[in-house]
């Protein structure tokens, strides 16, 4: 249970202004069908994360803590590059590794799910009075300072 409060917490908390978030408020503004728009977040977030796991499980064993925060940092950078661009939309293993990873495939679902919730319900009320750029901005901020703190960090667990 705890694995899965501590998912759930965590990227609820990390999804708030992300790229899906926006994506989702967007929609919902556009096509106002919460639901279908909620489907379409559950089905693409469990595909991800069981992807992302399965592929985790495998390269982790090869991964140092240097190499992981290197990853890490140059991927938060890229985030920060690319959460500077807008998004558009046009019309039209191990016994026990399962129960560790169940709770947080569901973990992080429910999470993404919850992050995205409040703003597909409420994505034609808010939507045109959101500041997209700043947030865009701040977004990347982000990111940039979160992937130079794992740079330093790589850097420093190098031998």
């Amino acid at each position: 249970m705890e694995a899965f409060l501590v998912s759930l917490s965590t990227v609820a908390i990390a999804e708030m202004g992300d790229r899906t978030q926006l994506l989702s408020l967007m929609l919902a503004a556009h096509y106002r069908k919460p639901w279908a728009i909620l489907a379409g977040v559950l089905c693409a977030t469990l595909a991800n994360h069981i992807i992302a796991a399965l592929v985790g499980v495998r390269l982790g064993r090869f991964l140092t803590p240097a190499m992981l925060d290197a990853a890490v940092g140059i991927s938060m950078i890229g985030m920060a590059v690319w959460a500077l661009k807008p998004d558009t939309l046009e019309e039209g293993g191990r016994r026990g590794t399962a129960g560790a990873f169940a709770p947080v495939v569901a973990g992080t679902t429910a999470g993404m799910l919850l992050a995205n919730a409040p703003v597909v319900f409420l994505g034609k009320a808010f939507s045109d009075r959101l500041p997209l750029t700043a947030m865009h901005r701040v977004a990347s901020a982000l990111f940039l300072i979160l992937g130079a703190v794992f740079i330093y960090r790589a850097v420093h667990h190098a031998p």
